[in-house]
């Protein structure tokens, strides 16, 4: 198969999710935008005409996973993508969507996992850094690695600026990513 349904996860701004929206062609479309709280990238869901659900976390995470998966999986997407989604998802979720479930993260990986990447890499003196899409599984930024691009860091650089430019790369990265995405046995493949 080589068009894509996507679910895009979003926790915040949504920067991430405008890219992955503004860049919408024959190769996939976004039928779904879920946040775990009211946040901005919501709003560009809607002014986009995308639909939005809103599963806020509660008490039992256990029980949040499963009320997540049934509203991504009514959406019926073939690709799900994290981007920006600051929540750990259980194995409630990962179940079922397995192979078809990525994520983009702020560092080469296996380098500098975690939620501090771009301050990690900058504390421990590297030259390159830049983003990773990959799988999501049970661990943390752990997944099998679909594509990375490197960003070399300029000397003196803040943490903020350097992010910003990795950004930057992130966003055209997952549009390349998505669009190549095709769904063969249950997988996604890129």
């Amino acid at each position: 198969m080589t068009f894509s349904d996507v679910a895009v996860l979003v926790s915040g701004s949504g920067t991430l999710l405008q890219s992955i929206l503004d860049h919408q062609d024959e190769n996939y479309r976004v039928v779904l935008v879920v946040a775990d709280q009211v946040c901005p990238a919501v709003d560009r869901a809607r002014r986009a005409g995308v639909p939005t659900r809103v599963v806020e976390m509660g008490e039992d995470r256990a029980e949040w996973n499963l009320r997540l998966r049934q509203v991504v999986e009514a959406g019926g997407p073939d690709v799900v993508v994290s981007a920006g989604f600051m929540r750990i998802l259980g194995p409630e979720f990962l179940a079922r969507f397995e192979g078809r479930l990525i994520n983009t993260h702020p560092a080469l990986l296996p380098a500098f996992p975690g939620a501090h990447a771009v301050r990690d890499a900058l504390a421990y003196g590297v030259k390159v850094t830049g983003t990773t899409v990959h799988y999501i599984d049970l661990g943390i930024d752990s997944g099998e690695i679909i594509a990375q691009r490197a960003v070399d860091v300029r000397p003196g650089e803040t943490e903020e600026h350097l992010h910003e430019r990795i950004k930057q790369q992130e966003r055209e990265l997952i549009v390349d990513v998505l669009r190549r995405a095709r769904l063969e046995d249950g997988k996604v493949t890129f």
